[in-house]
């Protein structure tokens, strides 16, 4: 999977052929990526094998997940100039991407580290990228949370107004999914999420909820049905993170890891 999508991100870029190439021979260059500001990196996973595809050497002096500052030297790249000068802008491109995202992934892991509670990604991610941010919000210190709708149950709010008796869903829905795969309900209010527990879901998601009220539903969860898994999502911020973590939930999600993470700076340089 990595290979056809760095090489239909290279294809797009390319196009019929590199201009560049038509004048004069290749000849051995040796370039430096280079930071110009501080961030975590991301992107090695998908750039080495960009560089096999293209005959490129990648010595690397900052692994994924690894934090860097402005003015180090993220990585060598040896080759011949036109294949160099060819991947250039792509092998940026996923660099920048993945490492923006890995950024604010971890402003946000480092927030709740002393709570113990996980961070998680959503589905909310820009079409045919899912796999690529998943990674990078990995690489910033995040969990994934479900890949798509085949590897877990949602009953979102939505569902939920096309079901009758929650308990009997849920019951049916044991019987023909996969046995490792949870039921995750959502609840907006209390009383959906008291549902929710009494339906015996695996897993309940406060959303949209206050602080307040999730330390509502987690002192119920608590008390009366404390094997199941407990979520905060919605209306998380950076200034507002904190404050769910000290709730007690076992884990927060939020969308901003990827779609609010804006690009880092980094650049290459013929050395």
């Amino acid at each position: 999977m990595i290979k056809e999508f760095v090489k239909a991100a290279l294809a797009e870029d390319v196009g019929r052929g590199d201009l560049y190439a038509l004048v004069e021979p290749s000849v051995p260059t040796k370039a430096d990526i280079i930071a110009k500001c501080d961030g975590i990196f991301a992107g090695a996973k998908y750039i080495d094998v960009l560089a096999k595809e293209e005959n490129l050497d990648v010595i690397w002096g900052k692994k994924d997940g690894e934090s860097f500052v402005k003015g180090d030297v993220i990585a060598i790249v040896k080759g011949a100039s036109h294949d160099v000068l060819k991947t250039e802008r792509t092998l940026l491109d996923l660099a920048l991407h993945a490492s923006s995202i890995a950024t604010l992934t971890n402003k946000y892991a480092k927030i709740i580290a002393p709570y113990g509670v996980r961070l998680l990604d959503t589905r909310k991610t820009r079409p045919m990228l899912r796999v690529f941010e998943k990674y990078a919000t990995r690489c910033g210190g995040a969990t994934n949370h479900r890949m798509g709708l085949d590897d877990s149950l949602m009953i979102k709010d939505t569902h939920l107004k096309t079901i009758d008796n929650l308990a009997e869903y849920i019951q049916k829905a044991r019987q023909v999914i996969p046995f490792t795969a949870k039921i995750e309900v959502e609840a907006e209010t209390f009383a959906i999420a008291k549902m929710a527990f009494e339906a015996n879901a695996d897993i309940v998601m406060c959303d949209n909820m206050t602080p307040e009220q999730v330390e509502e539903v987690v002192a119920y969860r608590n008390e009366n049905y404390p094997h199941i898994l407990l979520e905060a999502s919605g209306n998380i911020s950076l200034e507002t993170i904190e404050s769910y973590a000290k709730t007690g939930v076992d884990a927060i999600s939020s969308g901003s890891l990827i779609h609010q993470a804006n690009w880092i700076d980094l650049s290459m340089k013929i050395s």
